[in-house]
């Protein structure tokens, strides 16, 4: 039996904008008002915070009122290496190393701000360490320069883990960890045990993946996988869908190996609902993944096991429209 730990980025129930309209298309929210709306989603435990947009070194009290006020626990810390101009050429990968010095001394602000939460996650996106153009890099630099300042924030604080979320592009045009295996390859380069993985369901979907496989592989080599984003998409684009709106198999599969694999990390939303209602939208998506887990943990394991070892597709099949529709 599998049982998933929710929580949600706060930023998911506000106000959301698009390229098109930098205002967004709802008005937006105060983090107080974000923390009352994320609390009354049944089944959520925890909230993640986004380093600048919800929590700085100074709204610690703010937040700390919030999470005592709403019972919330703060389960990862966002650091914010993606929304200001000095990261538009790169934070840790970026060719001036007083950024890079920068990237690294934000992080390890954020790693102390969840220290004294009891925070275990820092899950970091580097959406700007990238390149656009070819010719533009030096590939094998740019990836030491990285691991290089991940490897110093992870000796930093061995009580806080460093969670690297991968993604193939956006805002750059291609990442540098972009995708499982290369970011896998990234934490053996690293090599601290509190050096991770964050799988995003989307962003492993446009790395034409099949996000249970990326959660096998984490577990295989090196037990990575330290925390989890969901949402959904069309496969071309990191839409931040509501979950099971478009894959509802692949999401199956996928709790089934959280299961098997006995994940015991957090499942966070990361969902932008540009014109829906945000809490709405974060409450489907929790309901839709309990309904999925439900059916997962409806399986017998044996007959799932034999599959495996038969890779008989038609018997899948037929298991899966049992569980599914009977």
């Amino acid at each position: 039996m599998y049982i998933p730990k929710f929580s949600v980025i706060l930023s998911n129930v506000g106000a959301c904008c698009d390229r098109y309209l930098s205002s967004g298309y709802r008005n937006p929210l105060t983090i107080d008002e974000m923390f009352e709306k994320v609390a009354a989603i049944k089944n959520v435990q925890g909230v993640e915070l986004i380093a600048n947009w919800n929590i700085s070194p100074k709204n610690v009290v703010q937040i700390r009122e919030n999470l005592k006020n709403t019972g919330l626990m703060l389960v990862s810390i966002i650091p914010d290496h993606f929304g200001q101009q000095k990261w538009g050429c790169g934070a840790f990968a970026s060719r001036n190393p007083e950024i890079r010095r920068e990237a690294a001394k934000h992080t390890k602000e954020m790693m102390d701000i969840a220290g004294d939460f009891h925070c275990e996650v820092i899950s970091l996106w580097p959406g700007q360490d990238g390149y656009d153009y070819f010719f533009q890099s030096d590939y094998m630099a740019e990836r030491e320069w990285f691991e290089e300042g991940v490897k110093e924030c992870c000796n930093y604080r061995k009580d806080v883990r460093i969670s690297i979320e991968y993604k193939m592009k956006e805002p750059r045009c291609r990442s540098l960890p972009s995708n499982v295996y290369s970011v896998l390859l990234m934490t053996k380069e690293i090599n601290e045990e509190n050096c991770g993985v964050t799988i995003d369901y989307g962003h492993s979907l446009v790395a034409y993946e099949n996000p249970a496989e990326s959660v096998a592989v984490l577990k295989k080599y090196g037990d990575k996988l330290f925390h989890m984003h969901m949402n959904d998409n069309y496969g071309f684009w990191d839409d931040d869908m509501i979950v099971g709106t478009v894959h509802t198999i692949p999401f199956i599969e996928l709790f089934y190996w959280l299961k098997k694999t006995e994940y015991k990390g957090w499942i966070s939303t990361d969902q932008y609902p540009y014109r829906e209602d945000g809490q709405k939208a974060v409450r489907e998506s929790i309901e839709w993944m309990l309904t999925l887990n439900r059916i997962a943990n409806k399986m017998d394991s044996k007959e799932v096991e034999n599959i495996f070892r038969t890779g008989d597709a038609t018997e899948a099949s037929k298991m899966l429209r049992k569980y599914m529709f009977a």
